[in-house]
């Protein structure tokens, strides 16, 4: 099988929020299915957030070039932008190099703020997309869920996360820069989701007087509201409040710009020039850039933030060191699972097991029995061997056939994986509880079981 798994992407060192804005992708579960359409793709996920868009994706008998640049004229053509300018932002990985960035986005290794936990729940929301839709398949599944594993490992082996930050965190660092004690002061958040969230819980620990949440959805700015005790408006009144906040902090999802210059010059009027602070942690932008040609205003957006996040990052770097051996490991890992795939492997893996369980068995058995002689022992040896063998026979030949079908044999060779656990995974008793997060489904089972009972001719 020549199967390659490649990534596509750009993030906040690659290009600016002006590129990334342009290219930025909203509705992924259309993307993902257009992939499938217009790419020589099998599988495929995208990820998009203020500060990266990657795709990764599984191709065969395709070249990487050809898959990537495929991606790119897609991505390109939804966005309406220049696949050129496309292609000169992005970084491209191939293989191991994929899964290796993969594992180092999950860990939040790549962020700008080191060790945030806010990726690791975007890339979840990010799969569920794609379960939801149906372009992760076998490796795109096993691949996350790997990720996420990884994710943990490297939270309870390091102290990477330990005073976590995050960009909203890193924007309210900066706020107290400019105003020096926020106590007393007035905000306003524009966005309820977690990034609004988050801002309004550090806001709230730096001392400001009361909180304002803007949203579109009031039902979930009340909601927001009664957690923090503040007032939930309409986001259609936000322009009717500004005056009464010093700082304004933007995360919509907007396409648009919410907050315009031309508001922003009548606001500073009723409140006689009195300073405002805006950050605008929104990809697209929230807030018109010209906001900042105005007296008394500060206007700061994502790429600004870098400063307050350099400053986070030095007491991580150890950390990091830890965390990216977990991941190296971690890729040999699953590099070897990838192998694996191939049929002969498994087949071998599968006899393995068999003849390890019976030999085991056996050894309790004589234990119980007390001594018996070689030629006794050989042959209940003999014995123990052919029933793991013939046990083994039918999975083994429904796999030979399986295998033969376009576009089968990763499911069922990863089926039989899983089913005897020749990875040696520790598997939680809840873990195939939701059966939108496992690569194959109940149905798949009852195929396999049936399928080995009734010999197909």
């Amino acid at each position: 099988m020549n199967r390659k798994i490649i990534l596509v992407g750009l993030n906040h060192r690659t290009a600016g929020v002006e590129v990334r804005e342009k290219f930025a992708l909203t509705d992924l579960e259309h993307v993902e299915k257009g992939l499938l359409a217009h790419c020589p793709l099998q599988e495929c996920m995208a990820l998009s957030t203020c500060n990266r868009v990657e795709i990764v994706a599984v191709t065969r008998n395709v070249p990487e070039r050809e898959a990537m640049d495929a991606v790119i004229q897609y991505w390109a053509g939804v966005c309406k932008g220049p696949a050129d300018l496309l292609w000169e932002n992005t970084y491209r990985y191939a293989d191991l190099e994929a899964v290796e960035h993969l594992f180092t986005v999950a860990c939040s290794l790549d962020s700008m703020v080191m060790g945030e936990p806010q990726i690791l729940g975007q890339l979840k929301d990010a799969y569920r997309s794609a379960v939801d839709e149906g372009s992760a398949k076998t490796i795109i599944n096993r691949l996350l869920h790997k990720s996420f594993s990884v994710a943990k490992r490297v939270r309870t082996e390091t102290a990477i996360a330990s005073s976590a930050v995050s960009i909203s965190y890193a924007a309210v660092e900066l706020a107290k820069k400019i105003f020096g004690n926020l106590s007393g002061t007035k905000a306003m958040l524009v966005g309820a989701g977690e990034m609004a969230e988050l801002a309004a819980t550090h806001l709230l620990h730096s001392g400001v007087q009361s909180i304002i949440i803007a949203n579109r959805t009031l039902s979930r700015a009340k909601e927001l509201a009664a957690n923090l005790g503040g007032e939930p408006i309409q986001i259609e009144s936000m322009p009717d409040r500004l005056p009464d906040v010093d700082i304004v902090i933007s995360s919509t999802g907007s396409p648009v710009a919410v907050i315009k210059a031309k508001d922003v010059k009548q606001v500073l009027k009723r409140r006689k020039n009195k300073p405002m602070f805006f950050i605008d942690i929104a990809v697209p932008r929230d807030i018109d850039p010209d906001v900042n040609q105005l007296d008394n205003v500060y206007l700061y957006d994502i790429d600004d933030l870098k400063e307050v996040v350099e400053e986070n990052m030095a007491q991580r770097q150890e950390e990091a060191g830890k965390a990216r051996a977990v991941v190296g490991a971690e890729t040999v890992i699953f590099s070897n699972w990838l192998k694996s795939l191939e049929l002969q492997p498994t087949i071998v893996d599968l006899v393995d097991r068999g003849e390890e369980i019976a030999l085991r068995e056996l050894g309790k058995t004589l234990k119980k029995i007390g001594q018996v002689d070689e030629k006794t022992r050989n042959a209940l040896e003999t014995l123990v061997l052919s029933v793991a063998h013939k046990t083994l026979h039918e999975p083994i030949c429904f796999l030979k056939r399986r295998t033969q079908e376009e576009g089968s044999a990763e499911r069922f060779i990863d089926l039989a994986r899983r089913m005897f656990n020749l990875d040696d995974e520790t598997v939680p008793s809840t873990a195939h509880m939701d059966r939108k997060t496992t690569a194959c489904s109940p149905e798949d089972i009852e195929q396999f079981i049936d399928a080995s009972k009734n010999k197909e001719q």
